[in-house]
């Protein structure tokens, strides 16, 4: 149960719906993705947090919060279920009555989905560790990204993307690895790809998680067995432009 609202100017009341689970090593070591949400808006924000991929019911609406989030996910929208379908339409109204909302990797994804954009499996493979992306012009005009220069590095991990940006959306960002790293959906709803509430020692825990697949994956695209881990691991970097983006997103849009 929600508790009562601080004093507008305090804090901002955010709803995280969260989307998955890490696994259960990655869990152990540095939290569940919540967690880094959390951690990133610490003193800004007070989260509440329902797990709308559990089966959690969702609220009639969002009144009485500043903003609404959605994490990533395991789950991939390519296989779209009903808990999928609610949180989608969740988010819509309530951008639509004046909430800004968030969504990270997988919400990315099920807000283009929403707004009628297809998501595959990317072409290219998973994308994960510290990556850079490029600010398009609207990007770097966007409050989103107040503050940061064109090319910024933060963390990513995802096999499925956008393919294509629905109508009336804006990309705001992408590298050579997924075109849609970033998009607008009109002044109140925004997507990011990439993760900017990982930290590098959560992403550490993320590709050690998976380094079997991630080493099947590149000996079956003809890389050497044994070497795209580590090098993943040896390019691990800080990344306070994801922290700016989150912090930007609850100071410029609430």
């Amino acid at each position: 149960m929600r508790q009562p609202s601080p004093p507008r100017g305090e804090m901002k009341n955010v709803l995280l719906l969260k989307a998955g689970d890490a696994a259960n090593a990655v869990k152990l070591s540095v939290g569940d993705y919540e967690h880094w949400f959390v951690e990133s808006l610490a003193g800004g924000c007070r989260f509440d947090i329902l797990h709308v991929h559990r089966g959690a019911r969702l609220p009639d609406s969002a009144e009485g919060y500043d903003a609404v989030m959605m994490t990533g996910s395991p789950a991939s929208v390519t296989q779209p279920e009903p808990w999928m379908e609610r949180s989608a339409e969740f988010m819509v109204n309530a951008a639509a009555h004046g909430l800004p909302v968030l969504g990270v990797c997988f919400g990315h994804q099920l807000l283009a989905y929403a707004h009628g954009a297809r998501v595959v499996r990317n072409t290219h493979g998973r994308e994960i560790g510290t990556v850079e992306v490029a600010l398009s012009e609207a990007g770097r005009e966007d409050p989103l990204f107040h503050g940061l220069p064109e090319r910024i590095t933060v963390q990513a991990t995802h096999e499925d993307i956008v393919e294509h940006p629905p109508d009336g959306a804006t990309v705001l960002a992408g590298n050579a690895n997924t075109a849609v790293q970033a998009l607008a959906f009109g002044p109140l709803i925004r997507g990011v790809q990439f993760h900017p509430e990982v930290h590098p020692a959560a992403m550490r825990a993320l590709i050690l998680a998976r380094a079997d697949k991630l080493e099947v994956e590149a000996t079956s695209r003809g890389h050497a067995p044994g070497e795209r881990v580590n090098r993943l691991l040896a390019g691990l970097a800080p990344t306070p432009a994801g922290r700016r983006i989150l912090e930007n997103f609850v100071e410029r849009f609430t």
